[in-house]
């Protein structure tokens, strides 16, 4: 039985690149939900997941669109550099400029992640199983979704990255034209990365980040990495030359990618 009142997908006889296109009724967002989905090629089971979360102003397109990672993933794999993986690309919610992928009053951001769009994934998608692995990922407000929730929710998520990412919930307003009030959280897990990991501290999954040494968010991620050392959290940071632009993204994907299939293999 469905977890969803309604869901469409696409038709394999019009889809091109080893994309698939799923919308579904997501009892969290409170209306329709949309996730643009890479499987690859040939026959697989239990492919592991990996839910890719974009920024601000974007959709589920625009990972595809922008940096071409459905044909990178293709020739990564058939070239032997990583195991085959389902990359799931959801919406935020398209809530104004975007949701910050946390519980606002009236639609749960967070909850359509860890949930809704694992749940479409393993049920619309034969390759995918409630046996495949997690792993959550992210730019810039995708990746302060993804540090948080792939953290918070540590039993689900066998490995956490961000890219550029905003760290805490106050840089939001470098970006969207939306009151920072409407996103405020009375839990202070979800206005920040480092409280979330602190809060989970003794079960933290495999998790890195990187950012681009001229990104206007460079050094609230060299602030992030500063507080883990401090504390003596294993984590992953590097820098790479760059700005908050597609082309920092589109080229340092892989170093994500790679990471997950580290997990993988290991």
């Amino acid at each position: 039985m469905s977890k969803f009142k309604t869901t469409e997908i696409s038709d394999p006889r019009f889809e091109s690149n080893n994309l698939r296109h799923i919308t579904v009724k997501s009892k969290h967002l409170k209306n329709r939900g949309d996730i643009t989905v890479y499987v690859p090629s040939g026959n697989h089971e239990n492919l592991p997941i990996v839910v890719l979360m974009h920024g601000v102003y974007g959709s589920h397109w625009i990972w595809s669109q922008k940096t071409g990672i459905h044909l990178k993933m293709q020739s990564w794999i058939k070239n032997g550099e990583i195991q085959p993986m389902i990359i799931a690309m959801p919406s935020d919610g398209l809530w104004g400029d975007g949701s910050a992928y946390v519980p606002h009053q009236n639609s749960d951001f967070e909850k359509w992640i860890v949930e809704d769009v694992i749940d479409a994934t393993v049920e619309l998608i034969p390759q995918a199983s409630e046996h495949s692995k997690l792993f959550i990922a992210g730019l810039s407000m995708g990746g302060f979704g993804a540090l948080r929730i792939g953290i918070k929710y540590h039993e689900k998520f066998s490995g956490v990255s961000g890219l550029s990412s905003i760290t805490v919930l106050d840089e939001m307003k470098l970006f969207v034209e939306e009151d920072l009030s409407l996103y405020k959280q009375d839990d202070i897990e979800n206005n920040s990365v480092l409280e979330t990991i602190k809060k989970h501290k003794n079960n933290l999954p495999p998790f890195r980040f990187d950012c681009g040494s001229d990104d206007l968010l460079i050094e609230g991620n060299r602030k992030l990495h500063k507080q883990l050392v401090d504390m003596g959290i294993a984590h992953t940071y590097k820098e790479n030359l760059g700005k908050h632009e597609w082309i920092y993204w589109e080229t340092h994907i892989k170093e994500t990618i790679q990471f997950f299939n580290k997990i993988l293999i290991s």
